[in-house]
């Protein structure tokens, strides 16, 4: 049977309309059912305490489970891997967010691109960590630090959480652009890492400040900086690198991404339900506890500031010729 020419349009306009109708309606009646959220890092640090927070505030204001999955190894690249292959229907999530950039230059084999095979939601969380001493180190500021470092070429030990964190490539960053050397002295995590540097067997640490904040107050270490553009609310008589080092600048991120092809109606609406609740006063003090702050903004913020992150850490694995342990 042949269609006239008008009622093929009439048919081919009310196909058209569908898909766009059909997202609407996904976007208004989601989530139906539980949310799958995967963390790629083992239970208990920050990123896991910021998770679980944020999920039961999710939990509360849209009526439905979020489920925690702590999926670590390689870096965050398992974990990430599980999401990139999920179908992109909003009921599977991924903290995502530093790691992310760094690993798309450190692995040079992964299964997928991330900044391809991933939407970004928003932004959650951002702190600095904070370039600390023994007390028994000679130098007591940045200047002072690199001075010696210059005289002693190799010969400061620089502990981190490993190969590929933020504690590392913030101590390979100030490096590349101080011109000094360090010896470094990769961990499995960040805790046994800060033990060796409370008993003084490595000299140098860049420690996320929700787990060497204490330490400095006590004495225990002594802060030369924080990492961040800004001063460090819990610490505001620290100085930042960047005050010494200009442009130095290094944070750990954690945000939230889809799959790739999610309907962008579910992602606007988890990012305006994200906003809120980290524009309430309970989840600023929570934030501030974990050494930190909120960090809003939307989805195509979180795109440009992944990509500038991504492009940054590239050069500095590069200049490092780091390989993944």
């Amino acid at each position: 049977m042949t269609l006239s020419r008008r009622r093929f349009l009439q048919v081919a306009a009310g196909v058209a309309v569908v898909p766009i109708v059909s997202g609407t309606a996904s976007a208004q009646n989601y989530p139906s059912r539980p949310i799958r959220f995967i963390v790629p890092f083992p239970s208990g640090g920050v990123s896991d305490i910021i998770a679980r927070y944020m999920a039961q505030k999710l939990s509360d204001r849209l009526g439905q489970s979020f489920v925690i999955e702590n999926r670590g190894g390689a870096g965050s690249n398992l974990g990430t891997e599980i999401v990139v292959n999920a179908p992109p229907d909003g009921y599977t999530l991924l903290l995502d967010g530093s790691a992310n950039a760094v690993n798309a230059t450190l692995y040079p084999n992964l299964s997928f691109n991330y900044l391809r095979d991933i939407s970004p939601v928003c932004s959650l969380f951002r702190a600095p960590h904070i370039m600390e001493v023994h007390p028994s180190f000679p130098a007591r500021t940045v200047p002072e630090f690199i001075a010696y470092a210059n005289v002693h070429p190799g010969q400061i030990n620089m502990g981190s959480a490993g190969t590929g964190t933020i504690s590392h490539m913030a101590g390979e960053l100030f490096k590349m652009m101080t011109g000094i050397e360090l010896t470094h002295v990769p961990y499995r995590g960040a805790a046994p890492a800060l033990t060796d540097l409370l008993g003084g067997h490595v000299q140098v640490m860049f420690d996320n400040a929700a787990s060497s904040t204490e330490h400095v107050r006590g004495g225990r270490l002594h802060a030369l900086a924080a990492t961040t553009a800004k001063r460090m609310d819990v610490l505001p008589g620290v100085p930042t690198v960047g005050e010494f080092v200009r442009g130095y600048e290094a944070s750990n991120v954690n945000g939230i991404g889809m799959p790739a092809k999610t309907p962008p109606e579910i992602v606007a609406k988890l990012n305006t339900e994200v906003a809120a609740i980290l524009g309430d006063s309970p989840t600023k003090a929570r934030f501030a506890q974990l050494g930190g702050a909120a960090m809003i903004g939307s989805p195509a913020d979180y795109r440009t500031f992944l990509a500038e992150e991504t492009e940054k850490w590239a050069k500095v694995v590069k200049a490092a010729g780091l390989k993944p342990d």
